[in-house]
């Protein structure tokens, strides 16, 4: 293993490319502490001192930006509008026939479509930015009494705030710049290494917070925990059913094409983190409507309100718990359905000759992906539920939700980053030295 690192340092182009790596996850984790002007920097860290974690949507998004949303740094969105952005153009796939041509047409299309999602990105960079800049001109921000955290910003004139949504959307330009710099020039992914980033920074804090506040024993039992979860993780992200397919031999000219066996890789989880962000995001809209419907002083909530705010705002409440992992298993469902088309992989394996023993070509072979794909998602979506409520079980049991960084979104881009990096580099390293990191 020491011997393959050393390997890794020794090869002078990838050498290179993890240094540059390196470079721009440093000045990304710099901009995430530059904050944005007309912010009051002390109040702001004095404030997230007194106050516990968010819930819902703004601590994701929170959590995306690695703690730098609620500093109201220049990074403050960090990827999650290109994150949106990604996804929107992946489900208008399906309602705009033009996004499905253009995905289709090779490089070229693929091209295009990166185009609308970086204008996209602009522009739900825009609207969060004003949402975020209103909420800390109002004070509820992180939603505690205390004066300093009223007073976030130093100057509220309309030309301040609009300064500060453009620093921000500008600085939301440049993360997505610098991972396309990543994806380009350095090793991996660029926008996941950033979002890798943004999650790991959180770990080390939220370790120590859980050390000071519940003591060795926990903080052991947590880490102890923690591993056995990694573990389990990386076994299902690996894990995968191989559907053999056979392409018959044909002959072009004088030259033989075909006859070669080989397979269908389909993932239990092919869905990602994706669900989890949904369900996320749909669970956080009856709070946020609750919150714009909150009663004057003097005034009793209306009924729903109370409702909402007693069964749906409260992580550790099993109803609440219960709809998250219903939600999680639907989006898993419906997301995977998005993104494999079993008719469209039937058609291709046809046209090419191939063929699944024993399976006629055509429509029974789509039929048949389609009950294997049904089958092989529904321990799929009980594994991403069970894995996103291990921090609200936290909150129920040991009341550690904002220091349990084991579970939900967190582990899930974690452990399938960090695998698709290191199969990366073994990659690069087998071309060179016809060995690999990985034995």
């Amino acid at each position: 293993m020491f011997s393959a690192i050393a390997r890794v340092f020794r090869t002078p182009d990838l050498r290179r490319k993890i240094a540059f790596t390196l470079g721009i996850i440093a000045i990304y984790r710099l901009g995430a502490h530059v904050p944005t002007p007309f912010v009051d920097f002390p109040n702001v860290q004095s404030c997230l001192a007194q106050s516990g974690s968010t819930e819902g949507l703004l601590s994701l998004v929170n959590l995306f930006s690695g703690g730098a949303l609620l500093q109201l740094s220049i990074f403050a969105l960090g990827v999650m509008p290109y994150i949106t952005a990604t996804i929107i153009v992946q489900l208008l796939r399906v309602v705009i026939p033009h996004f499905e041509t253009l995905y289709k047409e090779g490089q070229a299309g693929q091209a295009k479509l990166t185009q609308y999602t970086r204008y996209l990105t602009i522009a739900l960079a825009l609207l969060q930015s004003t949402t975020l800049v209103t909420v800390a001109r109002s004070g509820q921000l992180l939603g505690n009494g205390a004066p300093e955290c009223q007073q976030l910003l130093t100057n509220d004139i309309w030309w301040a705030q609009l300064l500060m949504i453009i620093t921000m959307t500008a600085g939301t330009g440049l993360v997505m710049w610098f991972a396309e710099l990543v994806t380009e020039r350095g090793v991996g992914n660029g926008m996941s290494i950033l979002i890798f980033t943004s999650v790991a920074a959180t770990f080390p804090a939220a370790m120590l917070a859980i050390l000071n506040t519940r003591g060795v024993e926990v903080f052991l039992l947590v880490l102890a925990v923690g591993i056995v979860v990694v573990a389990l993780v990386v076994f299902v992200e690996q894990s995968q059913r191989r559907i053999p397919v056979q392409y018959a031999k044909r002959m072009v000219g004088r030259r033989t094409y075909g006859g070669t066996n080989t397979y269908i890789p389909i993932k239990v989880n092919m869905a990602g983190v994706v669900p989890v962000i949904f369900a996320s995001s749909l669970l956080y809209i009856p709070a946020l409507i609750a919150q714009f419907n909150q009663p004057q002083a003097g005034q009793e909530p209306a009924p729903w309100v109370t409702w909402i705010s007693q069964y749906l705002t409260r992580g550790d409440h099993p109803l609440y718990m219960l709809v998250y992992f219903l939600l999680i298993v639907g989006f898993t469902y419906f997301y995977v359905a998005i993104t494999f088309n079993p008719v469209d992989v039937a058609d291709n394996m046809k046209k090419y000759g191939g063929f699944i023993p024993g399976i006629r070509a055509g429509r029974p072979t789509a039929e048949y992906l389609d009950y294997v794909l049904t089958r092989i998602t529904l321990p799929g979506s009980i594994y991403l539920g069970l894995i996103a409520l291990l921090p609200l079980v936290a909150l129920a049991t040991v009341g550690a939700n904002q220091n349990f960084p084991f579970g939900g979104a967190s582990i899930l881009i974690i452990v399938g980053v960090g695998l698709e990096t290191v199969k990366q580099i073994d990659a690069q390293l087998q071309q060179r030295h016809y060995e690999g990191l990985l034995r």
